[in-house]
């Protein structure tokens, strides 16, 4: 079957299905006649295991070491629960802020910040953690500023682009060879695509977290 196909079964989209393919979580056969990928039920149910596995919250490596069989399904449970229970003390700690804060009849002017900064950080050194909303932050100045650079490129080369084009429109006959102004022509075209190129690149970068996955995964 094709990837269509094996999309609609296993309900993962075809954009998934190829990244998991280049973590070498997924290795369909190729046809012999065409080298196009040909999915099989094997295939369709490795892809349901690994979204299970994902909506559970395994990490890629997790999966890849329960996949190739160097760790057990239940090996890998035991650890995942080991990291859920964390998560989840280190949840009900934050919990626990919050609702004293909310309980607290004085209002944001009364409120001691630094002797709560200070139990705060007592508990990490102690082992806990908290969330970590700078991270997302980050990641929306990181959209905002690989958008506004990609598209002042874009900008700029189109209007060198259109003048170039409006000043032969003006004097065809002028000193400029017709191949030598194609050949002009097609840098700012070529720069437009590869900055297109780089910004969906980055973009996906962004998307996965860049380096924030390799920690994770």
């Amino acid at each position: 079957m094709k990837i269509q196909e094996a999309e609609a079964l296993a309900g993962i989209s075809k954009k998934s299905i190829r990244f998991y393919e280049e973590q070498g979580l997924l290795t369909p056969r190729r046809n012999s006649e065409n080298g196009y990928r040909e999915y099989g039920l094997p295939e369709v149910e490795c892809l349901r295991r690994i979204k299970l596995l994902r909506k559970l919250g395994l990490s890629l490596e997790e999966i890849r070491r329960i996949l190739a069989g160097r760790q057990s399904l239940q090996e890998g449970m035991r650890r995942h629960l080991a990291l859920l229970e964390e998560e989840k003390k280190n949840l009900e700690i934050s919990i626990g802020f919050c609702r004293y804060l909310r309980d607290r009849e004085a209002g944001l002017g009364e409120l001691n910040a630094e002797a709560l900064l200070r139990d705060m950080d007592e508990r990490e050194r102690a082992g806990a953690r908290f969330p970590d909303r700078q991270r997302s932050d980050t990641r929306r100045r990181r959209y905002t500023g690989s958008l506004a650079a990609g598209a002042l490129v874009v900008i700029l080369m189109g209007a060198f682009l259109a003048l170039l084009v409006w000043g032969y429109r003006t004097d065809p006959q002028g000193e400029l060879p017709l191949p030598l102004f194609l050949g002009i022509a097609a840098v700012p075209v070529v720069v437009i695509l590869g900055v297109a190129l780089a910004l969906g690149q980055r973009i996906q970068e962004i998307g996965r977290g860049e380096e924030d996955d390799a920690g994770k995964y």
